[in-house]
């Protein structure tokens, strides 16, 4: 039996949970449930704002265009936020609507825009990456939220590293043609004693000759390769986040 109800309505709120507590939806949340999903008094939606864990609430009719919602109980408490960060070059909007929004369910902590000389595009709408966050985590069960940071250079990204950060660097020139074996050897070759893991993408163009060089510097880069095929930006972030999550993450 599945441990997990996909087919109850859920919602991200930006309020605190608690038992009882009273959450007030917006104009379209409201319209959701009751005019979408055609939802009546007392029927069941599972909540949650990425801090109080997941609730199930119970809807409060308050007219044919306004509810509220009441936490009943709580279904999961709240987990801890997953400690790997995706950082690539910036989309345009369409694509990068779609790599946001499989990092998250791929289980990206940190979402980090990285400008590089070949980036399709410098100006990054945080607000619009954060609402695609939102939206795979609650179509996904997720109820960690990722931290969405605000676009830095390629340089400043990799100096701000922690030296203990493995970094995983996605490199078509990568010496290890095999990611899985190239990430085998990361513990052997680096030391066990990390603190997180950063994965990185470069443009459609990819890195400069310099970049690269930059890139592979850090003390505890890890060059892999995504195969033979030349893949897309938004294909390659779900590639690399999934050959990582399974030697190295949580699905290890």
């Amino acid at each position: 039996m599945a441990g997990y109800d996909f087919n109850a309505p859920r919602l991200f709120v930006d309020s605190p949970l608690q038992m009882n507590a009273r959450v007030a939806l917006d104009r379209a949340q409201a319209n959701y449930l009751l005019n979408v999903l055609r939802l009546k008094d007392g029927a069941s939606v599972l909540i949650f704002n990425g801090q109080d864990g997941e609730w199930r609430a119970e809807v409060s009719v308050e007219g044919r265009k306004s509810a509220d919602l009441v936490c009943a109980e709580q279904t999961r408490p709240q987990t801890v936020r997953p400690d790997l960060v995706y950082a690539f070059a910036p989309l345009k909007h369409a694509r990068l609507d779609y790599m946001v929004q499989k990092a998250v369910e791929m289980g990206a902590g940190v979402l980090q825009p990285v400008i590089t000389r070949r980036t399709q595009s410098t100006r990054v709408n945080l607000e619009r990456m954060r609402s695609n966050a939102i939206e795979a985590a609650e179509q996904c069960g997720i109820i960690t939220l990722p931290e969405v940071r605000e676009e830095e250079n390629l340089e400043s990204f990799i100096k701000g590293l922690d030296k203990g950060c493995l970094l995983v660097f996605c490199d078509e020139d990568a010496s290890v043609s095999n990611p899985v074996e190239a990430l085998a050897q990361a513990p052997a070759k680096l030391g066990n004693n990390l603190s997180g893991v950063a994965v990185i993408v470069g443009p459609e163009g990819g890195f400069t000759d310099q970049e690269r060089a930059l890139v592979a510097a850090h003390e505890r880069c890890v060059c892999v390769s995504l195969g033979p095929r030349i893949l897309r930006a938004d294909t390659a972030a779900v590639a690399a986040l999934a050959i990582v999550q399974s030697m190295l993450g949580d699905w290890n």
